[in-house]
């Protein structure tokens, strides 16, 4: 026998050596953290709601400018003045409403955007509105 001690041998008994771990998988990753310069920021003392797609060109703010590349110190609320701290993220404007928890329920209407129900309820009103007018004509 050699002198030598072989990596086997040197282990512990009933522990194998290992084989390195693979790296991470990063496409998984970059799912999980969202891209914040799509996030809309809405003002929770008045409500005013900063699109980057949209900018404000009241303060000359271009769009596509997300909100964290906003100046900290010289950007006010447009409306009522308040600070950047004053804001709160609502998410992308694709995003659908409500917790992500009940979207699986409601008939498939919780998985729509705020924008498609509002051509659900008020295209309903307006049907409804039609047929109420369709009346007149059954003379």
């Amino acid at each position: 026998m050699s002198d030598e001690i072989t990596d086997q041998e040197a282990s512990p008994p009933g522990l194998e050596p290992q084989e390195p771990s693979p790296e991470p998988n990063t496409e998984l990753e970059a799912e999980q953290e969202p891209d914040l310069s799509e996030h809309r920021f809405e003002c929770r003392s008045c409500g005013f709601v900063y699109d980057p797609a949209e900018g404000v060109k009241k303060l000359a703010i271009a769009a596509g400018t997300p909100f964290l590349e906003l100046d900290p110190f010289s950007f006010r609320c447009p409306v009522c003045r308040s600070k950047v701290a004053a804001f709160k993220d609502i998410g992308p404007r694709n995003k659908p409403s409500g917790f992500e928890e009940n979207l699986g329920y409601g008939l498939g209407v919780n998985q729509l955007t705020p924008g498609q129900k509002n051509v659900l309820i008020f295209g309903g009103f307006a049907l409804a509105f039609a047929f109420f007018l369709s009346l007149y004509s059954l003379r």
